[in-house]
């Protein structure tokens, strides 16, 4: 049950479709920071309290991959001339990717309030950020590899392995994503939680710039 403007951040929160509260505590269980970072975790209190957090997560991962497939759909999402039309047909193409995934429309709804508010730019970062409230509440920690070029699985399998007897694991399961950015050069920026350990060549070349400079 839509009504334009009702699910808009903060009110996502303390709304909930007016359905009764889950006994799960709806509190996101880390903060997650940005404008993206707000969104879902006032996504996550929403679909606790209308008892449809699995199902929510599961379309969010599915358009998650949407957008790891359709390198034109952030592009489209940017386009500042979108008519009340076009994103209406966007979301639609959305909800055939999500099949019958999203019990009770909380991410259809979801999705309209974002299209209101002109934030589908942020879907992408929503999704993401939405994984790792999911991750935290099953007591995992992102664990993100970020390499010049993409890695093998046994490299990858290497590096969880040492940093699951390290400190920054916190003792907690690891959920490992593995990202290429060939602006580091070379090297690696481990990210745990909220913790980065930058091993990259650029931010090694960026140290030895600020020595020269202080030098001179």
């Amino acid at each position: 049950m839509y009504q334009p403007g009702c699910f808009a951040v903060p009110l996502i929160a303390s709304r909930a479709f007016a359905q009764p509260a889950s006994q799960q505590d709806s509190k996101p269980p880390v903060a997650v920071y940005g404008l993206d970072g707000t969104y879902a975790s006032a996504l996550y209190t929403a679909a606790v309290k209308t008892s449809s957090l699995d199902s929510t997560s599961k379309a969010l991962a599915t358009l998650l991959d949407v957008f790891k497939k359709d390198a034109k759909l952030p592009i489209i999402l940017t386009a500042p001339t979108l008519s009340p039309g076009d994103k209406s047909q966007i979301i639609q193409e959305l909800q055939r990717h999500m099949g019958g995934i999203d019990k009770g429309d909380t991410v259809k709804n979801f999705l309209k309030t974002l299209a209101e508010n002109n934030r589908l730019v942020i879907l992408k970062g929503v999704c993401e950020k939405f994984a790792t409230l999911m991750g935290a509440a099953r007591g995992e920690i992102d664990l993100t590899v970020t390499s010049a070029q993409k890695l093998d699985g046994k490299t990858l399998q290497r590096l969880e392995s040492a940093v699951s007897k390290s400190e920054y694991s916190q003792g907690k399961k690891l959920k490992v994503i593995s990202k290429v950015n060939p602006d580091i050069m070379g090297g690696l920026v481990v990210e745990v939680g909220d913790r980065t350990i930058d091993l990259s060549v650029s931010s090694k070349i960026s140290k030895m710039n600020k020595l020269l400079t202080d030098a001179v």
